[in-house]
């Protein structure tokens, strides 16, 4: 059994200057949110073994404020299939890569495709709204093994309401 962890990015600054997508930053409530719910992680027994990033700037900087706060040590993994490919991508060119030993995977990266991924594995609609985490725990033995509906939602973590 491993645990995936699929968090679509805090909310980003709209009304920034920025040159492409990929540049758009979090808003202020965007990193407040990525670092609560690196707490409610760390609180909850759930911080990954392994955090794999969007090269998106909104993405990564939900990951390293949620790596911060949830005292994670690893390394932070930045993956462009998360920005550029679809759900297939995904499964096939990160998930079935990844080493066995690893258990707890997070992915950070952005909707429609998060929700989509989350549905291809659960056969269940998941909605996330901005830093929300579906926990998703596959019946696999090993990451290679990840395929349509070997999965199960378990929680659907969100951060707190406001601004």
């Amino acid at each position: 059994m491993k645990t995936l962890l699929i968090m679509r990015h805090g909310k980003s600054d709209w009304g920034a200057e920025y040159a492409s997508d990929l540049d758009r930053p979090l808003a202020k409530r965007g990193k407040r949110q990525s670092a609560e719910m690196g707490a409610a992680c760390l609180k909850a027994g759930l911080v990954p073994d392994l955090i794999i990033s969007s090269p998106a700037k909104r993405a990564r900087a939900t990951a390293k404020r949620f790596a911060k706060t949830a005292e994670y040590s690893g390394e932070l993994l930045i993956h462009d299939t998360l920005y550029h490919e679809g759900v297939e991508g995904i499964v096939s060119g990160v998930l079935r890569q990844l080493e066995d030993e690893v258990e707890v995977v997070m992915l950070v990266g952005h909707n429609p495709t998060l929700e989509e991924l989350a549905a291809y594995l659960t056969h269940e609609s998941v909605s996330l709204p901005t830093a929300t985490i579906a926990q998703v725990a596959l019946r696999v033995e090993g990451w290679g093994a990840a395929r349509e509906g070997c999965g199960k939602l378990v929680a659907l973590l969100s951060p707190q309401a406001g601004e």
